[in-house]
C-alpha cells in the first residue's frame, strides 16, 4: 500500500480492479480476522471511496464486498446487507460475474444469520455451483463453511454435516489454515445440535477450533467458540465451565464491539448463574 501513491495509485498492473483498493481489502480482511475491527473498516471503507471516485464498477463491487464481509464478522446486519446488496446489484448490471459468487456468499451467510433463510440458502448455493465452475476456488473452503452455516441455521443438520465435512478437507487440501480453524467451530456447532448432542465430539471440535484460533491470533473465532462451549455446558449441567466459557465470550464480544452476539452471551449466563 505505500508504494502505490502518486501517479500509481490508479494503476491496476494487469488486474482487473485497482491495485490501490485490493491491497486496502486484502489488508482490512486481515485485521478483521483478528478482531481489530476499527482498523479493518477504516481501510474498507477507504477503498470503497476510491472505488467510487473512479466509478470503476469491478472496482466497486470488490469494494463493496469487503465492506459487507467486515461488517458482517462484526455482526452488524444491516450495514453488511445494504454493501452486498449494492455489490450484486453492480455485478447484475454490468455483467461482472467474475465476481458474483464472491458477494452472493457472503450475502447469503448475511441473510442466513439475519434468518433471512429463504434468501439465503439459493444464494450461498449458487456461489459453491459457480466456484466449482469458475477460477474463484481459492474461496471455495470458505464459501463451503459458508453453506454449511445456512444449512445449520435452517434446521439442516444432515447438509450441515456434510458441507462442513467437505470444508475441513478442502481447507486442509488448500493449506488454509485460518478457514480450518472456522470450519472445526462448524463442526462442533452441528455436534452440538444434534438430538441428544455429541457433547464430546462437539467440544473436541471447538478446542482444535479455539487452539488453531489463538495460534493465529483470531479472537473473533475464539469468542465465538467459547459461546458455542458456554452453551453446551449449560445444556449439560456443567455449570462451572459454563460460566467461565460464557463470562470469556462475553469480554471478547465487548472489548470487540460485536454487540450482535453479547445480548444473548449475556443472557445465556445470567440463566446459568441463577441455577
Amino acid at each position: 500500500m505505500t508504494l502505490l501513491t502518486g501517479n500509481l495509485s490508479r494503476e491496476r498492473f494487469g488486474l482487473t480492479g485497482l491495485a490501490l483498493v485490493s491491497s486496502r481489502l486484502e489488508l482490512s480482511a486481515a485485521l478483521v480476522e483478528l478482531g481489530e475491527f476499527g482498523e479493518g473498516i477504516a481501510y474498507g471503507e477507504e477503498a470503497m471511496r476510491i472505488a467510487e471516485e473512479v466509478d470503476h464498477p469491478f472496482s466497486r463491487v470488490h469494494a463493496y464486498w469487503g465492506i459487507g464481509n467486515l461488517y458482517l464478522y462484526k455482526g452488524d446486519l444491516p450495514k453488511a446487507i445494504s454493501m452486498l446488496e449494492r455489490g450484486l446489484d453492480l455485478c447484475q448490471t454490468w455483467g461482472i460475474l467474475f465476481l458474483f459468487p464472491l458477494v452472493a456468499s457472503v450475502l447469503g451467510a448475511a441473510f442466513a444469520l439475519a434468518r433471512r433463510i429463504a434468501e439465503a440458502l439459493p444464494l450461498l448455493e449458487q456461489a459453491i455451483e459457480q466456484a466449482l465452475a469458475g477460477r474463484l476456488r481459492v474461496y471455495l473452503p470458505r464459501w463451503t463453511i459458508q453453506l454449511g452455516e445456512g444449512y445449520l441455521l435452517a434446521g439442516r443438520l444432515d447438509a450441515a454435516m456434510t458441507e462442513a465435512r467437505r470444508a475441513l478437507n478442502l481447507t486442509r487440501d488448500y493449506k488454509q489454515r485460518g478457514s480450518e480453524a472456522w470450519a472445526l467451530r462448524l463442526l462442533g456447532m452441528i455436534a452440538a445440535q444434534q438430538e441428544p448432542p455429541d457433547v464430546e465430539p462437539a467440544e473436541g471440535h471447538y478446542r482444535q477450533a479455539m487452539a488453531m484460533a489463538k495460534e493465529l491470533g483470531m479472537r473473533p473465532l475464539l469468542a465465538h467458540c467459547h459461546f458455542g462451549l458456554g452453551t453446551l455446558y449449560a445444556r449439560h449441567g456443567r455449570q462451572e465451565e459454563a460460566c467461565l466459557a460464557l463470562s470469556e465470550a462475553i469480554e471478547f464480544y465487548r472489548a470487540m464491539e460485536m454487540t450482535f452476539w453479547l445480548p444473548p452471551a449475556e443472557a445465556a449466563l445470567a440463566q446459568v448463574v441463577s441455577r
